[in-house]
């Protein structure tokens, strides 16, 4: 037997709680109709400035720093920030790796993916929290693997221009270094709803 895969989805409703829920058993009733239903633990009604989680953001009503005025922000939620610093703390596990060329290229690709997926939020803080807390895990690896030498003598040859780690031609990524686009501008975006621009002819 084949199941549905699973969907996601969030209403937003300009209104009371009791809006929210009457709308949510409407669209049970719908869901209903097409075989499908609303999972239980993972159904939830919350205002905006409680904020919730959706496909790794946090999304949440915040005070603007140094105004009055309160917006609505999105940025990488606290689970989607721990479990890319376990899966970077898996990829520089003392044995993890077998040299420092191949442990760079697996967390540089890790961490480009991820900074890629949250760089349209609010993100810019937690790319450079990542990029140090990787910077520390992958200096604490290169240390573990070179007892014998002083930290003087590792930064020389594994640091280039005093603290960026490199080996050869690879050098490790910093998340800090993605631009972040906070939104995406919805006319930008091609949609089947989008007049053509007609061009105007002036009158002779």
């Amino acid at each position: 037997m084949r199941f549905p895969p699973p969907t996601l989805l969030v209403i937003l409703v300009h209104g009371e709680r009791r809006d929210a829920e009457q709308l949510r058993d409407e669209v049970a009733v719908v869901l209903a109709g097409m075989g499908l239903r609303l999972s239980p633990p993972k159904t939830m009604v919350v205002h905006i400035d409680e904020g919730f989680d959706f496909l790794g953001f946090r999304i949440q009503r915040h005070r603007k720093r140094g105004t009055g005025r309160r917006c609505v922000y999105t940025y990488p939620s606290k689970k989607a920030v721990t479990a890319i610093k376990d899966k970077v703390r898996t990829l520089t596990h003392s044995s993890a790796q077998a040299d420092l060329t191949a442990l760079l290229e697996r967390v540089n690709g890790v961490l480009r993916g991820w900074s890629n997926y949250f760089k349209h939020g609010v993100s810019k803080r937690t790319f450079s929290y990542l990029g140090a807390f990787t910077w520390r895990r992958t200096a604490i690896w290169i240390r573990k693997r070179h007892k014998g030498l002083t930290w003087k003598q590792l930064r020389r040859r594994f640091m280039a221009g005093g603290w960026t780690i490199t080996d050869g031609q690879l050098t490790l990524f910093n998340p800090a270094s993605v631009t972040v686009t906070r939104y995406r501008r919805r006319s930008v975006i091609p949609n089947p709803w989008t007049p053509p621009t007609s061009r105007l002819t002036q009158p002779t």
